[in-house]
């Protein structure tokens, strides 16, 4: 541990995110770019790879048990599905140092490239697969190695401006600035939720599983076309290339950064573990049980969460205000709380019908917006210059695989054989991990 979790920015607190920013551009007359368009470029960014991941997400509840495992029954298949779901999850850290070790070669915008451009590709891929009807086995096989590569890719796209927004924010501006990447997950989940509402209200049953569910993966790739240009047109800019050496947000090695920084990469991830755990529970695990056991129309399910999304925005973006006034780390830790007495609840809502299941909806939606909008680099402050570039991407590395990857399985597994009541618990382990996490964080940091 070499930096205080009250030294967020440290380097910067006299500054505002213009005036440094003012100064890199004005060393280049090319670089003529505005300290806004780094916000721009995270939200842009990260909304594109979380649309890219939700589409999948969705359709692994709603399409790939029919056309991928219709040799299973319903409930079988959407476990074997949502098994495939988080291998991308797991395959992530190794995209991370598989990256970090182009970039060290080849530079920051062949890495971001290669990172986005197969991200895009292997998703649209996707599109085109022949279900198990045509290449038995062997389709479920490449739907593995594709989701595979989504992983890889997703754990490539780091291009570290979040870091650096976070490095240039003022004094009393930080959570406001942490928040601004995080609301990417928000506004991907409602692009994809909303092509998904409309193909499952416009088409039959038969064209939607036919060809309808195919076209959201189209659009992926557009959209990872643009963002590649909108994220390359910063990395790649004289100014900020300057800043992100100056700041040292560069790479290093997968084995030295585990070894000098492992502790700090698991109070990091764990700090976050109420909200990951919350983040498909409310996203991904109900359209699987409402499928299976209840009479909802998808379509209107979807239009709630996508309201519900519109909540989490505007939680993620309250989030930064309530940060900056009460600090990050209690924002985190009452916010894991009240997920806690969430959970109390969420068995009886998600078996009250349609207005418990829209209310369990509405409610997660809203506190997930309020704990993920903080939920990225509450603690990452702990790593020195040298490491803050590649741990605060292990970091979330780690968070997703360990609270996310498996939660639409287990959650679905658990309650579907022994009860609802299973929701809770995992809700409640997300929640014990966030407060364990940061009392040993606050310790540490007290001891320093």
């Amino acid at each position: 541990m070499t930096t205080s979790t009250s030294n967020i920015g440290q380097h910067s607190s006299d500054q505002t995110p213009g005036s440094e920013l003012g100064k890199a551009v004005g060393a280049d007359d090319h670089a003529q770019v505005n300290p806004g368009e780094i916000a721009v470029g995270v939200i842009i960014g990260r909304a594109s790879e979380y649309f890219d991941f939700f589409v999948y997400g969705i359709a692994s509840a709603l399409v790939f048990p029919s056309i991928f495992f219709p040799f299973a029954d319903r409930l079988q298949g959407t476990l074997y599905s949502f098994a495939i779901f988080s291998l991308a999850f797991i395959a992530r850290p190794f995209g991370t140092a598989i990256s970090m070790a182009i970039q060290r070669r080849y530079g920051r915008e062949a890495k971001l490239s290669t990172a986005l451009f197969l991200l895009g590709t292997s998703t649209a891929v996707i599109a085109f697969l022949p279900g198990y009807a045509s290449l038995g086995t062997t389709s479920i096989i490449l739907l593995g190695i594709f989701r595979v590569l989504q992983g890889i890719a997703l754990g490539g796209s780091w291009d570290g401006l979040p870091s650096l927004l976070a490095l240039n924010a003022p004094k009393g501006r930080r959570g406001w600035y942490a928040m601004l990447g995080q609301l990417g997950a928000p506004l991907g989940f409602i692009i994809a939720a909303s092509l998904f509402a409309y193909l499952v209200s416009s088409l039959t049953s038969e064209d939607f599983l036919s060809w309808g569910w195919r076209y959201p993966f189209y659009v992926a790739f557009a959209i990872n076309v643009v963002a590649l240009f909108a994220r390359l047109r910063l990395v790649a800019a004289t100014a900020y290339s300057k800043l992100l050496d100056e700041r040292e947000l560069e790479p290093t090695g997968f084995v030295e950064i585990s070894r000098a920084q492992g502790g700090n990469i698991l109070i990091g991830a764990f700090a976050a573990l109420a909200s990951y755990a919350l983040f498909h529970l409310v996203t991904i695990f109900p359209l699987s049980w409402i499928t299976l056991y209840s009479d909802q129309s998808i379509s209107e399910f979807l239009v709630v969460q996508i309201i519900g999304a519109c909540l989490a925005a505007v939680g993620t973006i309250a989030s930064g205000a309530i940060a900056d006034r009460v600090g990050r780390r209690n924002t985190l830790g009452a916010l894991a709380v009240l997920i806690g007495i969430f959970s109390v609840f969420a068995p009886k809502l998600l078996d009250g019908g349609a207005v418990g299941q829209d209310t369990f909806i509405l409610l997660g939606f809203a506190l997930l917006g309020l704990s993920y909008g903080q939920a990225s680099g509450t603690v990452t402050s702990n790593f020195s210059g040298k490491y803050r570039y590649t741990g605060a991407a292990l970091t979330a590395d780690v968070a997703w695989l360990i609270g996310a990857a498996f939660a639409p399985l287990t959650a679905l597994g658990l309650s579907a054989h022994f009860g609802l009541g299973y929701v809770s618990v995992y809700l409640l382990s997300g929640c014990a991990a966030t407060l364990i996490a940061l009392t040993i964080n606050r310790r540490l940091e007290a001891r320093e």
